[in-house]
C-alpha cells in the first residue's frame, strides 16, 4: 500500500516511523510519504491560510497552496503506482463520516490512500469540489464528536487503525479476529499470569477459574457471553434494538 500524507506539520508524523508502523515501512509492505503543505506556497511567508470571506473568528486554509500540492502529490504517485492508479483522498475533519472498524478494514484493502491534515477552521471547500470534479474519490472522516487542533492526531489514527490491518503488519493475524468492533461487539475481558494476583492493596483477585479449564468451547462461549455483556453496558448502541441482553451466567 502506498500513503501520502499532506500536512503544514511533517514532524507530527514522526510515530509512523516507529512500532508495527515502522516495520512495515521497513519491510517494503508500506510505502509511506509525508510531504509539507508549504513547499507548494510561494510567498517569502509561506502562507497557507487566510481570513474566512463573510467574516468570522480564526483562519481558512487557502485553496491555491491545496490545489497545486495534490496535482504533484498524485502525478509522483501514479509515476511509482501506474498511471491507472487510483487514489482514496482522506480528509480528517469534524463534519465527516463516522470512522470506523468497517471504514478501517475497507481502506486496508485500498491499494493507495491520500491523507490532508486540515488546520485553523478548516479547508476552504472548494477544494473538494475540485477533487471531486477532477474525478477523484473524496472522503470526509470524523473520529468522534469533538474537534481537534488539526488533522495530524487523526491521520496517525487512521494510518494506525488501516495499516495494522494489512496481511503481513500484525505477526498473529488471529488476534485481529477478536478485537473491539472486529464482530460488531466490543472485546472480552483479559486475562494473563499469574492466575492468581494479589494488588498493592492486599487483596486477592483471581482470573475467571474458566479460562483454566482447556475446554475451548467453553472459554469461546464464555468470552462471546462477556463480549456481549460488556457491550451493552458501555456500548448499547452497538446492538440491535431487539437484543435482549444476555443470557445470566452460571
Amino acid at each position: 500500500m502506498r500513503i501520502d500524507v499532506v500536512t503544514i506539520f511533517p514532524e507530527y508524523l514522526a510515530p509512523l516511523d516507529l512500532s508495527l508502523i515502522g516495520k512495515a515501512r521497513r519491510d517494503g509492505i508500506l510505502d509511506l510519504h509525508v510531504h509539507d503543505l508549504r513547499t507548494w506556497t510561494h510567498d517569502r511567508h509561506r502562507t497557507v491560510d487566510d481570513t474566512p470571506l463573510g467574516g468570522g473568528a480564526g483562519m481558512v486554509m487557502k485553496p491555491e497552496p491545496w490545489a497545486e500540492a495534490f496535482a504533484a502529490v498524485l502525478s509522483a504517485g501514479r509515476e511509482a503506482q501506474g498511471a491507472d492508479a487510483h487514489p482514496l483522498i482522506i480528509f480528517p475533519n469534524p463534519a465527516g463520516a463516522p470512522f470506523a472498524q468497517a471504514t478501517a478494514q475497507d481502506w486496508s484493502q485500498r491499494e493507495w490512500l491520500v491523507l490532508a491534515c486540515g488546520r485553523y477552521e478548516g479547508i476552504d471547500e472548494r477544494v473538494y469540489e475540485h477533487l471531486a470534479d477532477q474525478g477523484h474519490e473524496v472522503a470526509l472522516v470524523s473520529l468522534g464528536d469533538y474537534v481537534l487542533n488539526g488533522g495530524e492526531v487523526a491521520v496517525l489514527a487512521i494510518t494506525e487503525a488501516v495499516v495494522r490491518l494489512i496481511p503481513g503488519v500484525v505477526g498473529n493475524a488471529a488476534s485481529l479476529v477478536e478485537e473491539s468492533h472486529s464482530d460488531g461487539l466490543l472485546e472480552y475481558p483479559l486475562y494473563t499470569r499469574p492466575a492468581s494476583w494479589t494488588d498493592p492493596a492486599g487483596t486477592v483477585r483471581e482470573a475467571p477459574p474458566i479460562l483454566l479449564s482447556g475446554d475451548h468451547g467453553r472459554i469461546a462461549a464464555w468470552r462471546r457471553e462477556q463480549s456481549r455483556r460488556r457491550t451493552r453496558e458501555r456500548r448499547p448502541d452497538l446492538l440491535p434494538a431487539d437484543d435482549e441482553g444476555p443470557a445470566p451466567l452460571g
